[in-house]
């Protein structure tokens, strides 16, 4: 069984390529989560969840289906918005043979600006994640995992290196998600050890989604970020070409009047409608996470599985105390749909529904990839095949 070590996982980080640095993650994730489950049975670890979550990430880093999909759901022709624009320019006798070209810019110049910072957001959060958490857990293999007893001066050297405070720029909570997991090593109560698994699972949750926020909120708003007024230039400039008489006359009303053409306000009426659709399409996108055996879960609905016998009733205290700061609904799973995912009260209170829910789910501990298309990826290459 590969286990990647501190320096495997820099070297990794390291890659400039995203996308065979995604795949890479990816795999790393699913080897830790695969050699942690050979310590503490079949529970689920954050590693478990990692590797579907940034599967999931490499499919917007790869930019698979994003841009046909939102060109498809767009559906222009049928925008009152664009109506407006077209009436208008009739109008003014200037709306001749420029639909095509207004489509174009806006596939070209809008929507594949927005996929590339979707792309790149998720890129840099990916990787984020990976070289701290992912280095932590490392470092947790080839220091303390193998201990066949427990060693409070070993735990102590591990904690050592850790950056009091909370997140984003401390790590206390990765200090106390790293104790718990050590402590359920050696921990003879059930019920207990499995409570300490989920709290530790949990505390790296809270850790990494704090850290995310900036990303998370990037990607969300990818819509917004790109330069409206360069579009809208380019959509202008379709209608009065530069240097051409019709420009011409435009720059002298609005130079007269000081006020915005009837066409120019057409146009801004697109430009905010196409904003809020895409918005709404890049969060239905960006809010949907598929693990095995081929379950997609929309994570703005409530999730609808119940929790396992042995997490029914809690008793743990510091299990109790961590959901009373992040779940809204005690013991129930009701209102576990996150909205707005660029929220992070909202966003920790599904994935803490998510981590009890599948703590015992045995589908997640599948391989990411097939053994194929891991030593592609470990050779450099993009793998083959469904990715």
């Amino acid at each position: 069984m590969h286990i990647p070590s501190p320096d495997e996982v820099r070297a990794i980080a390291a890659i400039a390529e995203p996308t065979i640095r995604n795949l890479r993650i990816t795999q790393s994730y699913c080897e830790l989560s695969t050699a942690f489950i050979g310590r503490t049975g079949p529970v689920a670890n954050w590693c478990t969840f990692a590797t579907w979550a940034s599967k999931q990430a490499g499919q917007s880093i790869r930019r698979e289906d994003l841009l046909r999909s939102m060109e498809a759901r767009l559906n222009l022709a049928q925008l009152e918005e664009l109506k407006l624009v077209w009436r208008v320019a009739g109008e003014l006798g200037i709306n001749g043979g420029l639909e095509q070209r207004l489509h174009g810019i806006i596939r070209n110049a809008w929507l594949a600006s927005i996929t590339d910072r979707i792309s790149d957001a998720v890129a840099r959060g990916n990787r984020k994640v990976f070289e701290e958490i992912g280095w932590e857990f490392a470092r947790f293999f080839s220091l303390c995992v193998p201990d066949e007893a427990f060693d409070q001066q070993r735990l102590d050297t591990f904690c050592a290196e850790f950056r009091p405070g909370n997140p984003p720029d401390g790590q206390q909570y990765l200090k106390q998600a790293f104790t718990n997991y050590y402590q359920a090593f050696f921990e003879q109560d059930p019920q207990l050890r499995t409570e300490l698994q989920l709290l530790a699972n949990l505390e790296i949750g809270f850790h990494e989604q704090t850290r995310l926020q900036p990303e998370i909120a990037a990607s969300l708003n990818a819509a917004l970020a790109v330069d409206i007024e360069m579009v809208r230039k380019q959509i202008i400039d379709g209608f009065f070409p530069p240097d051409s008489w019709l420009a011409r006359i435009r720059l002298a009303y609005l130079k007269i009047t000081g006020k915005t053409s009837r066409l120019d306000a057409a146009i801004d009426q697109l430009m905010n409608r196409l904003q809020g659709i895409v918005r709404g399409l890049l969060t239905t996108h960006l809010m949907t996470l598929t693990i095995p055996p081929d379950l997609r879960l929309s994570l703005g609905k409530d999730l609808n599985k119940p929790y396992p016998a042995p997490l029914l009733q809690l008793s743990c205290a510091g299990l109790l105390a961590m959901l009373s700061e992040i779940d809204p609904t005690p013991d129930s799973v009701a209102q576990s749909g996150a909205i707005d995912w660029a929220d992070l009260r909202e966003r920790i209170h599904f994935i803490a529904e998510l981590f009890r829910c599948y703590h015992f789910d045995t589908a997640l501990y599948s391989d990411a990839f097939t053994p194929q298309q891991v030593a592609t990826m470990k050779d450099g290459k993009l793998p083959a095949g469904r990715l």
